[in-house]
């Protein structure tokens, strides 16, 4: 079955390089409409300028295809209000929302100070969670509604000098977790994407050889399906030069100590059985996990 988003109406923020400027183009193509969202400021989030959303605009015009530039800065919440109200003014409705704007400053930690820190919080994290709720009474009352987040293996598994990337990528993961339960009823569905591509984020991370082969044309794949209308939700896709890969946090195995035998050092020598992977499982909420280890806590009572 062929994915399209004919009558759907998306907001794409960062849109105007990279990944975003894809995933506009790729909506675009497969009929939706598109708001082009970017702040214009540079890799580090300074400067400003509309041009660069502007440009994806007219690549879509000329395509064939319906778009509108819009100039909010993510981190300013009235600024997301207003670029919803022009997306309600302009379609009537707002059914995709990815997230995708972003800046860097990187720095080891000893090294970042709280202003840099703070920005990227402020970006990645701050301005997903406002262009999130901009929409989100809106996607309600439709009873339909998409939303991508975008993490980055710096926040899933760690990357030496991007303390506050990916502290604010790996929150975006567990604010998709509340989301998708919260959106149930109403069909928002939320996901993530963890995306590697060679971008103006990364040109000066990767070697030139993995820049080559790996293009956001190969990312846009899962952002599309992730937003489309049978799209799963609180799921957390991996994707990068063609290759994709799913990504959750699981738990091991409880185990249980008596009150006995309960000290820091019955821990460490039995952190091997405790951090056993081999028997982790995945849970569907924080009830379960909890509900886990009140099980196996109980069990040993009773035993």
């Amino acid at each position: 079955m062929t994915i399209r988003f004919d009558g759907r109406v998306a907001i794409v923020t960062g849109a105007g390089n990279g990944l975003g400027r894809v995933h506009a183009l790729g909506l675009a193509a497969r009929g939706a409409k598109v708001v082009v969202n970017d702040f214009g400021g540079s890799r580090d989030g300074t400067g400003g300028s509309s041009t660069a959303a502007q440009a994806v605009v007219e690549e879509i015009r000329q395509a064939g295809g319906t778009a509108i530039a819009n100039g909010a800065n993510v981190t300013d919440f009235e600024q997301v209000l207003a670029m919803v109200e022009q997306a309600k003014a302009e379609f009537g409705r707002v059914d995709i929302l990815i997230n995708n704007a972003g800046i860097l400053r990187d720095k080891t930690f000893s090294k970042m100070e709280m202003a840099d820190f703070r920005a990227v919080v402020d970006v990645h994290l701050m301005g997903s969670v406002h262009c999130t709720k901009a929409v989100w009474e809106l996607m309600r009352e439709q009873n339909y509604g998409r939303i991508l987040m975008t993490t980055s293996a710096a926040g899933l598994f760690g990357n030496f000098g991007q303390s506050n990337y990916g502290a604010a990528k790996m929150a975006l993961v567990g604010l998709m977790h509340m989301l998708a339960m919260e959106g149930k009823k109403n069909d928002i569905r939320v996901n993530t994407i963890a995306p590697a591509a060679a971008t103006r984020m990364t040109e000066d991370i990767l070697p030139q050889a993995m820049l080559d082969a790996m293009r956001p044309e190969q990312v846009t794949p899962a952002a599309l399906f992730l937003v489309s209308e049978n799209a799963p939700s609180k799921v957390t896709m991996s994707a990068g030069g063609g290759v994709f890969s799913a990504a959750r946090i699981v738990d091991t195995a409880p185990v249980h100590f008596s009150s006995k035998d309960l000290s820091p050092e019955a821990l460490a020598q039995s952190f091997e059985r405790i951090a056993d992977w081999s028997t982790s499982r995945y849970y569907e909420d924080s009830g379960q996990q909890v509900g886990a280890i009140v099980q196996a806590a109980m069990a040993a009572v009773k035993a």
